[in-house]
């Protein structure tokens, strides 16, 4: 494969910290890259250098001749004066009535979601909001036959099902990608290959995310072998010196597989008994009530009609819908911040509500941030009521929500709107409320800062409702799924967002082909029992992952002895070779069982 672009040694810096310090990369025909690191780290910079957007410093970038090549930053910056239309159609060049019959065209609209925005295609982009915008030079992209796509957090306005839309596009069509992306299953949905920007360099890994977590931790594994190695030679350059008897110095033992040691790292079990307790203990028995309550938007349209919802003392609610069904408006009836006419509301005197809104409006500029976040209190205790209670300082908060010491320092007002956006989230977390309210947290974090909250949300104690397109995020930290579909109602998804997405591929098609109420109703019926499952199959499925699971168990006890034996004939060539010889073979008959393994999980598991 040929390589549509190629960067060679090139530096970028703002100030007097590089963020590119002569980087040498390519992009090649059909690949698929995703881009991760720090925010503030580089890859929007990278980004924008591939594109011809920005200058770098020294080096140069070359394009292949004739590469058809879109952009979509972050700036959301659409010719004024335009109409969405001439956003969208414009590069295709098509006469007006064209379009229609384009079918790729359409998908595109729908999928995207312009189809939904009042005015359609006439709608002047001075009206458009900022996600509106960037949703438009999203499917302006997206419309074009390509050679490369170049997008940077493409999945920040969508919702969950135009998310799901936008992987199932990228992934079918013929063109290559480079995605600066936090949202991890998008991440490891698309990505056949990952860039981590990070201290100036970036290195590049095989696969997705869950590829990329795998490198980390094995490059982690690495650097601990290379310390202890260190400390060895350090040791017995001590003892020599002492002049005191040879020392008795170990050999590091390679014991624990990356993917053990990853899973050791992860944050124990949320202890959810113990968290309901101990919010039933804070809250009492009336949390927050809606009874026969109806919202509508300010154009007198009805959200939701005849609602009675009551929250739970501990309860960990992920909420869904596509975007403009009503979902940042029940979140404000839930907060007490819009009248539910006709309906009531009924808030527990106990109720101390923390929300986290999209406005960004509420900071206190003339401070510095940590003064921000101590304004709101010093300290907070985490997981309270379980055996993972502790306290934290106000600094330590902000510090694992992505603010170094160093940036604690700087003024609120100097802040980018994504460093805003973790400080507003950081002060609500330290008021400690026992109700939490949050309105798409994860926008403008980093996939670092990212499990960091999601840690941090896990052992939270009371009660919490979530609006989320990240599936990762929803499905770790809540315990339900509810979804607002556009019918008035508000409907529990016990399947939680893979539910949510078969009744909306259901609804599209009842729609596509205008069946009656009650053809949909006979459809529904006709697909739930042609998606179960035989009995007989099943059983013998599982018969095979619990013989895959010994035979798995069997080859890592292998692989650690295997290790062992490298590590303690270090200085015989031939056995080394021998054995290194057998561990390749118990590897490779170990990832073909865990594939296995893998595959059947996911058909039946």
């Amino acid at each position: 494969m040929s390589n549509l672009v190629n960067a060679e040694k090139i530096s970028k810096s703002f100030g007097i910290a590089p963020l590119l310090e002569s980087v040498s990369l390519g992009v090649q025909e059909n690949q698929r890259i995703g881009v991760v690191g720090l925010n503030g780290g580089g890859k929007t910079t990278l980004l924008e250098i591939l594109a011809g957007i920005t200058e770098p410093d020294s080096g140069r970038v070359s394009i292949a001749g004739g590469v058809r090549m879109a952009t979509v930053t972050q700036r959301g910056v659409l010719p004024p004066g335009s109409t969405v239309g001439d956003v969208v159609l414009g590069p295709l060049d098509v006469a007006e009535h064209e379009w229609a019959s384009d079918a790729r065209v359409r998908a595109v609209l729908a999928g995207i979601g312009i189809d939904r925005l009042d005015g359609g295609l006439e709608r002047r982009v001075e009206e458009l909001s900022g996600g509106q915008r960037r949703r438009v030079a999203l499917a302006a992209a997206l419309v074009q036959e390509l050679d490369l796509l170049i997008l940077d957090e493409p999945t920040n306005h969508l919702d969950v099902e135009g998310v799901q839309w936008l992987a199932d596009h990228v992934v079918n069509r013929r063109s290559a990608l480079v995605v600066v992306t936090h949202d991890r299953w998008f991440l490891d949905t698309v990505a056949t290959r990952t860039w981590e920007v990070a201290h100036g360099s970036v290195t590049e890994y095989e696969g997705g995310y869950n590829d990329w977590i795998y490198a980390r931790a094995e490059r982690g594994r690495l650097a601990d072998a290379a310390e202890e190695r260190r400390r060895n030679l350090a040791r017995k350059e001590l003892a020599w010196l002492r002049r005191g008897p040879p020392a008795r110095t170990s050999k590091p033992k390679y014991r624990i597989e990356a993917a053990e040691k990853l899973i050791a790292d992860v944050p124990p079990v949320r202890d959810s008994v113990a968290l309901s307790t101990f919010a039933k203990r804070r809250l009492g028995r009336v949390v927050i009530e809606l009874e026969d309550a109806t919202l509508r938007t300010p154009d007198d349209r009805v959200l939701v009609e005849d609602l009675t919802w009551r929250l739970q003392p501990g309860e960990r609610i992920g909420l869904v819908g596509i975007n403009g069904s009503g979902k940042t408006t029940l979140l404000r009836a839930l907060a007490g911040e819009v009248a539910v006419d006709p309906g009531r509301r009924k808030e527990g005197t106990t109720v101390s509500i923390g929300w986290l809104r999209q406005e960004l409006d509420d900071l206190p500029t003339d401070m510095r941030v940590l003064e921000a976040v101590e304004d709101v209190a010093g300290r907070i205790t985490i997981g309270a009521g379980t055996k993972q209670e502790k306290e934290i300082s106000a600094g330590q908060l902000a510090e694992r929500l992505g603010f170094s010491p160093a940036r604690q320092r700087t003024p609120v007002g100097d802040l980018s709107g994504g460093e805003r956006r973790r400080l507003q989230l950081t002060r609500v977390l330290m008021g400690q409320p026992n109700v939490l309210l949050l309105d798409e947290p994860t926008n403008d974090l980093d996939i670092d800062t990212l499990q960091q909250l999601e840690d941090i949300l896990d052992g939270w104690a009371g009660t919490m409702v979530v609006i989320s397109h990240d599936r990762y995020l929803i499905e770790r930290i809540c315990d339900s799924t509810w979804a607002l579909f556009g019918d008035g109602g508000l409907t529990n998804l016990p399947g939680g967002i893979e539910q949510y997405l078969q009744r909306r591929a259901a609804m599209h098609a009842v729609e596509s082909t205008g069946e009656s109420t009650a053809s949909r109703a006979g459809s529904s019926a006709g697909s739930g029992a042609a998606r179960s499952t035989d009995a007989a199959a099943e059983r013998d499925a599982q018969k095979t992952m619990k013989r895959l699971e010994r035979q798995i168990a069997k080859l890592d006890d292998r692989e650690r002895t295997l290790h062992t034996q490298l590590a303690e004939a270090a200085t015989d060539a031939a056995k080394v070779a021998a054995l290194d010889t057998e561990l390749s073979g118990v590897v490779a008959e170990k990832e073909a069982a865990e594939a296995q393994w893998l595959e059947l999980a996911e058909q039946w598991g």
